[in-house]
Formats: structure tokens, C-alpha cells, sequence
């Protein structure tokens, strides 16, 4: 294994607790169209709008009309309005700040618009060199565009890089870009998982401890 000189984080659900944000966004959308909403006691549907790109989310819970009509709602609303419900995750500030001080930092999201602004807000933009979204890339995770590009604009090899998700999206997309994948407050068969910020600094000791370049 090679040492790791880069970390790509998933935004929400990782950066950020922003379950209820989510949701806000997107019943703003449905009741401006008319359309039902999503109630917390849906997981399903609560799940896709949690982790899925915004296409995704209207594809999956809408008939293709319905979705190009909320797609033309969500272009015009300012997705700032639902900043405020954002919660960082504990540690964020701290760790990141320790992390930077060996290591390139991205960030890959499904969010589209606005991802850049959500961390200027809570004084996080200067800990990464590169955002990535799913407005940069032709195909969301779990297609593995969004990674590949990070690790392009910073740089390095697939190989030197970590990805820090929580989803079956992240998941994948990191299979597919043959990146290695720690897993945030979940768990997959075979992957390191973390629950929370500071764990990623032993986990990280611990595979510098068993590489190569180590020895």
C-alpha cells in the first residue's frame, strides 16, 4: 500500500449532519410544484434525498415530467436559505486543520450548486484544495467521475488517496475508481470504518505503520 498523501471527503453525512437541510430543500421544491412530500417516516425516499444528486433524487421519487418541472423549480431557488440547518461534525474544524498539515484535501459531493459557499460559511473552504461536485462531472457516484477528477486537480495517484464516505454511492464510486475507502458512521463488509473525526488519525498512523514505505 502505498502512503497516503491525499483525502477526498464526502459532504454530507460526513462533513456535515444535514438530514433535515435536505429534506427542506427538497419538500420546498415538491410543495412549489404541487407534489407530495417526503415525511421522515419514509426512509427510503428520505435516504435518496440524503445521498443522491439532484437528478437523481427528482429520477427516482418523480414521473420524467414531474422530474423536468422540479428541476426547473430547483434552478431558481437559493439553496442558502437551508444553510443554517447544516451541522458540522463533531471535530471537523480541528482534524481537518491537523490532516492539512500532511495531506492534499478534497472534497467530492452529489451537491451541485452552492457546495463552495456552504464552506465559506462555516470557515472550511481554506482546508481544501479542491471541491468537486456533481455540477463538474458528467455522471454522479456512484460513478467514479467525481474522484478521478479530484485526483487529477490534486495531483496524486489513485493509490495515494483515501476517500471518507457513507453511502452505497460512495462506496461504489470508490470501487470503481480504485481508491481506498474508509467508511464514516457505517459499515461495509471488508472497509475500515470511523465514527467519527478524530478516529481518522490513529486509522491513518495505523496504515502508515504497515507500508512499504515504512519498512
Amino acid at each position: 500500500m502505498s502512503r497516503t498523501k491525499g483525502i477526498i471527503f464526502d459532504c454530507d453525512g460526513v462533513l456535515f449532519e444535514s438530514l433535515q437541510a435536505n429534506l427542506a430543500y427538497y419538500n420546498t421544491v415538491f410543495e412549489r410544484c404541487g407534489f407530495p412530500l417526503v415525511r421522515e417516516d419514509q426512509p427510503d425516499k428520505v435516504h435518496v434525498c440524503h445521498t443522491a444528486s439532484t437528478p437523481q433524487v427528482f429520477s427516482s421519487l418523480l414521473s420524467p415530467e414531474q422530474a423536468q418541472q422540479a428541476l426547473a423549480v430547483a434552478r431558481e431557488l437559493d439553496y442558502r436559505q437551508f444553510i443554517p440547518l447544516m451541522v458540522p461534525e463533531p471535530d471537523l474544524q480541528e482534524v481537518l486543520q491537523h490532516l492539512q498539515e500532511k495531506h492534499s484535501l478534497a472534497v467530492a459531493t452529489n451537491r451541485g450548486r452552492g457546495v463552495k459557499e456552504l464552506l465559506l460559511h462555516f470557515d472550511l473552504d481554506n482546508f481544501f484544495t479542491t471541491v468537486v461536485s456533481s455540477a463538474d462531472v458528467a455522471r454522479p457516484k456512484p460513478h467514479p467521475d467525481m474522484l478521478l477528477l479530484a485526483a487529477e486537480r490534486l495531483g496524486l495517484e489513485t493509490c495515494e488517496l483515501l476517500f471518507v464516505g457513507d453511502s452505497e454511492l460512495d462506496y461504489q464510486a470508490a470501487e470503481k475508481a480504485d481508491i481506498p475507502f474508509v467508511s464514516y458512521k457505517n459499515n461495509f463488509s471488508g472497509q475500515p470504518a470511523i465514527e467519527g473525526h478524530r478516529d481518522l488519525l490513529p486509522l491513518l498512523g495505523r496504515m502508515a505503520a504497515s507500508s512499504p514505505e515504512y519498512s
